[in-house]
């Protein structure tokens, strides 16, 4: 898969934390994930469609997501209750349009991007490999998993 489609997404994600917490995101190697399954219990998912279709999953363990929906909010979070959902919806919508200024020019329309609490729901086009970028944090791991197929 080429970089062009991955790095719109990453480029967003530290964005998003050098702006919204004010804390520096440090990219791990990224590898080719050998089981479609979320990383985290908590997903936002990116559907795209067109010359390049599948998804982008950005998958959060819980003080991750604590942190984050406490920095938009500006309001300490302890509890992954509704308000906090409505503010990571808002981040994954952050993440979806900042990734989309830099995606290549016609090769995809982004939707909405729909935040998950249940890993199981979370779906991977088949026979498109994942690419697992992992993302340490001051408050802990990230996972973006990219899975697109282009042509």
């Amino acid at each position: 898969m080429n970089a062009q489609y991955i790095n719109p997404f990453i480029k967003a994600v530290t964005d998003l934390f050098a702006t919204m917490i004010a804390q520096p995101v440090r990219l791990g190697k990224p590898i080719l994930k050998k089981t479609p399954a979320a990383s985290h219990p908590i997903n936002s998912v990116i559907q795209i469609d067109g010359q390049a279709r599948g998804c982008v999953v950005v998958s959060f363990p819980e003080p991750v997501a604590l942190a984050l929906a406490s920095a938009l909010l500006d309001e300490a979070m302890d509890e992954i209750d509704a308000d906090c959902l409505d503010a990571l919806g808002e981040i994954a919508n952050m993440i979806a349009g900042n990734a989309k200024n830099e995606f290549p020019e016609d090769t995809g329309a982004m939707s909405v991007p729909q935040v998950s609490m249940d890993p199981s729901a979370i779906t991977y086009p088949p026979d498109v490999p994942i690419i697992s970028i992992p993302c340490d944090t001051n408050d802990g791991e990230l996972i973006i998993d990219v899975a697109l197929a282009v042509g």
